[in-house]
C-alpha cells in the first residue's frame, strides 16, 4: 500500500531559527518493518509485553546487557512522525536513508527485489512530502552487477540522491576489488555514497555495556578502519570521481590522519603505492557533523574545511531519555548538534554546514 503524507507536509516557517537540511536521518521503511517482523534471527523486531523490541547488532542477544534490544515506535517508521520531529527542530529538508543493517542480511536472490522493491517505496514517499523529504537507496550488494544496475536505475529516479553503504561492502570490506563495478557505476552516474558502519571494531571489549560503548567507540572504529583500506587500496586512485559521505564525521580519522600519513610513508610496502598522502583522499570526502562537542568537530573542519560539512542528526537513535514522549519533546542528542555549530562557526560558515552544502552537494531545492 501506498504510504501518502502530502498532507502531512507542515510549512518550517516559525518552527525554528535553524532551517536545517539533515543528511543523516534514517527509517525503517514499512516494507522493511514487515521483513524485520517475519524474522526470527537478528536481524528481528520482536514484542515483548506489549512492547516491539528491535534487535539488530551482531551478538545482542547473546548479551543479558542488551538481548532484549531497544524499544522501536512509529519514529522509526511513520512518515509523520519524521516531519513532526524536523518540525520541532527547525529542519527544512530531511535525506532520508534505510538504517542498518540494510538487507545486508539476505541471499543475493532475495536482495535484489528487495533493493529495488525498497527503492520505489523511499522514491514515492519522497514524492509525497511536499519538497521536506529526499532519499539515498539501497543496494544488492551481496550482487555487485545488480547493484550497478540498481545504481543506474537510482539516476533516474527524481528524489534519490544516492546510496547508504555499509562498511562491509558486499561482506569483505569497502577495499574488496569485487566491489569495484560498485564504484565505477558511482562514478558513471554521479551518486553520492554515504558509508555507515554497523558490525563495530572491538566488539570483544563491550560486553555488560549495553549499547553504550557499541556505538561510542564500536561504530567509529569501524569507518576509520573501513575507509583506511579503502584509501589504502588504491581504490581512490582507481576512481578518482568518486564521492563518499562519511557518517558520524567520518569515526576518528580526521584525528587520526596526521598519524596515517605518517606511518604510510614510513612503511616500505605502503610508501610508494598511493599517488598521495591518505590524508589528500580524506579532504576529498565529505563528513556529517554529528560530533556532540565543539573540539571534535573543529578537528574535522580543520582538515576539510567547513564547504564538506553537512548537519545531520542520526534520528530516530538517541531519543531523550527518561521515557518522554517522543513525538512532543525536543531531542537532546539534535539540540547537540545544532547548538555546537552556532558555538564554533560565523553565521555564514554555520549556514553553509545547516543547509547551503547540502543544497550545493545534493542537488537539493528549497521546499
Amino acid at each position: 500500500r501506498k504510504l501518502s503524507i502530502r498532507g502531512m507536509a507542515s510549512a518550517v516557517a516559525g518552527a525554528s531559527e535553524y532551517r536545517a537540511v539533515d543528511v543523516h536521518t534514517h527509517c525503517y521503511l514499512p516494507r522493511y518493518m514487515q521483513l524485520l517482523r517475519d524474522r526470527r534471527e537478528v536481524p528481528r523486531v520482536v514484542d515483548v509485553e506489549g512492547q516491539s523490541r528491535l534487535i539488530i547488532l551482531p551478538g545482542e542477544d547473546e548479551d543479558v546487557s542488551t538481548s532484549s534490544g531497544r524499544p522501536i515506535g512509529r519514529e522509526y517508521y511513520d512518515m509523520s512522525s519524521k516531519l513532526s520531529f524536523m518540525d520541532r527542530h527547525g529542519i527544512e529538508v530531511s535525506v532520508l536513508s534505510l538504517a542498518n543493517p540494510w538487507i545486508d542480511f539476505l541471499s543475493a536472490e532475495e536482495a535484489v527485489p528487495m533493493a529495488k522493491e525498497l527503492n520505489d517505496e523511499m522514491q514515492s514517499i519522497c514524492e509525497d512530502s511536499g519538497g521536506r523529504l529526499y532519499g539515498f537507496g539501497v543496494l544488492p550488494v551481496q550482487d555487485p552487477e545488480a547493484s550497478a544496475a540498481e545504481l543506474e536505475r537510482l539516476a533516474g529516479m527524481s528524489k534519490m540522491r544516492g546510496v547508504i553503504l555499509g562498511t562491509a561492502g558486499c561482506g569483505q570490506g569497502l577495499d574488496d576489488p569485487a566491489l569495484d563495478p560498485v564504484w565505477r557505476a558511482c562514478e558513471a552516474h554521479g551518486q553520492m555514497v554515504f558509508v555507515h558502519p554497523h558490525y563495530g571494531v572491538g566488539r570483544e571489549h563491550y560486553h555488560g555495556t549495553g549499547h553504550a560503548l557499541f556505538l561510542a567507540l564500536g561504530f567509529p572504529f569501524e569507518t576509520t578502519v573501513a575507509v583506511s583500506r579503502l584509501i589504502l587500496s588504491g581504490a581512490m586512485d582507481r576512481f578518482p570521481d568518486l564521492r563518499l559521505l562519511l557518517a558520524h564525521s567520518g569515526g576518528t580519522l580526521p584525528f587520526l590522519a596526521g598519524r596515517l600519513d605518517s606511518c604510510v610513508k614510513h612503511d616500505q610496502e605502503m610508501a610508494d603505492k598511493l599517488k598521495h598522502p591518505p590524508s589528500h583522499y580524506l579532504k576529498r570526502m565529505y563528513y556529517d557533523s554529528i560530533q556532540y562537542q565543539t573540539p571534535s568537530l573543529a578537528c574535522v573542519q580543520q582538515l576539510v574545511g567547513q564547504e564538506r560539512l553537512m548537519f545531520g542528526t542520526d534520528h530516530p537513535f538517541f531519543p531523550p531519555p527518561g521515557g518522554k514522549d517522543l513525538e512532543t519533546h525536543v531531542w537532546p542528542s539534535t539540540e547537540e548538534n545544532l547548538h555546537i555549530l552556532g558555538r564554533h562557526f560565523g553565521d555564514a560558515e554555520e549556514a553553509a554546514v545547516l543547509r547551503e552544502n547540502a543544497y550545493r552537494i545534493l542537488n537539493i531545492t528549497p521546499p
